[in-house]
């Protein structure tokens, strides 16, 4: 985005630029409403035939093969239309989901679990956050458990705003285990491949959020005595939370890529508004106001597309300092594209809040991003906690306080 692809991945974005343009964007459905399946298959064939089918995945299994540090370009241009991600299977919890089987799953596992995802023959979803007092934006609350029998496991759990839940093939489960020493298993979390038709497992209720771009939407799901084997194990028991961090890093931070992708959409609204609507006889981005609103936009998307690309880079070459620096990114953009559209509903006026513009539906869109993937005020509680960390060990290094003053109150930094 702010800077220069390599070929062959800027083909690739400009091809997924002219694909969303000229063949996604005349499909989207009216807005608020969801893409229907047949359209959505159909179109994911035509992103096949144009070569933009499932650009992080690998080319084994029916992907493009761009490595993480070069999607933000890529996932941003799928972005621009609210269902661009869907046609072009990377969306959540799909795409999560795909990147966290390629890196652990087994090869038995990638057979029956990835290739059919990474095909867009099925759909999954992720189960981890559960109803209060269990997991949510804090996931070491789990309350879901798996007990250990032969050859498997004992599941009982209850789940809550599983995305895509209705109608997924299956669900990446995230249970607390027990450490079971003869066999070398720790205490901890457990992830399992479970199907969703497999006896035990029942989708429930569904909780009907303001958003919509996500198939499947936001249901309870329960696995009652639901009993798989040990070939349901995704990684090693025990270890579910390190797992977890593979899949969260990254998925929060193309959460960032996509949603900056309708963002700009919503700005390119407002400035042809701008450019096309008079007030007060002048052009409306003739006025102070406009250009105000206009600039800051701007400047949101600039410092978003340098913090998600810096989060990439980061996070191909070191994923746990990319992962810390994800949850950053989360809460600066999450809370710069809901400005932007925000400003861009403004600009439009009466027009931005009816459904003769998208500009609302987008809003609904990108509002729950600052909850989802953890809340804004929980990555920010980590952030200041990191920071604080790292200040103290510099005090303890030997760095200067910076707030000493002496016993008469006054300041002591120019003494030193």
């Amino acid at each position: 985005m702010t800077g220069a692809l390599p070929e062959p991945y800027e083909a690739l974005r400009l091809r997924t630029r002219a694909f969303i343009r000229d063949v996604v964007i005349p499909a989207e459905p009216k807005p608020g409403t969801t893409l229907r399946d047949s359209t959505r298959l159909a179109l994911m064939q035509r992103a096949k035939d144009a070569g933009v089918f499932a650009p992080h995945l690998a080319p084994e299994y029916g992907g493009q093969g761009v490595p993480l540090e070069h999607w933000p370009a890529i996932f941003t241009e799928a972005g621009y239309s609210p269902i661009g991600p869907a046609v072009l299977n990377c969306m959540a919890p799909d795409e999560g989901n795909m990147h966290m089987l390629e890196l652990i799953a087994t090869d038995a596992q990638k057979e029956r679990y990835l290739r059919p995802l990474g095909e867009g023959a099925v759909r999954s979803c992720f189960g981890m956050t559960e109803p209060h007092p269990g997991a949510g934006s804090d996931p070491r609350a789990l309350r879901s458990s798996a007990e250990r029998v032969a050859g498997g496991w004992r599941i009982n759990a209850h789940k809550r705003f599983i995305s895509g839940a209705e109608g997924a093939a299956y669900c990446i489960l995230m249970v607390r285990t027990p450490a079971v020493p003869d066999e070398g298993f720790p205490e901890g979390a457990t992830m399992l491949l479970v199907d969703i038709d497999h006896p035990g497992v029942r989708v429930g209720n569904p909780i009907n959020a303001i958003d919509t771009a996500i198939a499947g939407g936001h249901p309870h799901v329960y696995f009652e005595d639901c009993v798989v084997g040990d070939d349901a194990v995704l990684g090693a028991p025990g270890e579910g939370f390190a797992y977890a961090q593979v899949r969260l890093g990254p998925a929060r931070l193309t959460h960032c890529m996509r949603w900056l992708g309708l963002a700009k959409r919503a700005q390119d609204v407002a400035l042809d508004r701008a450019a096309n609507r008079e007030l007060f006889g002048s052009p409306l981005r003739g006025l102070g106001v406009a250009q105000d609103m206009l600039a800051q936009s701007e400047i949101d998307i600039a410092t978003s597309e340098a913090i998600i690309d810096r989060t990439a880079e980061l996070l191909d070459r070191d994923p746990d300092a990319g992962a810390a620096l994800s949850g950053v990114a989360k809460v600066h953009c999450s809370d710069a594209i809901g400005r932007i559209i925000d400003r861009a509903i403004q600009i439009c006026g009466g027009d931005g809040v009816t459904d003769a513009l998208p500009l609302a539906s987008y809003a609904n869109e990108v509002r729950p991003f600052r909850i989802y993937d953890g809340s804004n005020e929980t990555h920010k509680w980590a952030i200041a906690k990191r920071a604080s960390s790292r200040r103290r060990r510099e005090v303890e290094a030997g760095a200067p306080r910076l707030d000493a003053v002496d016993e008469h109150g006054a300041d002591t930094w120019g003494a030193r």
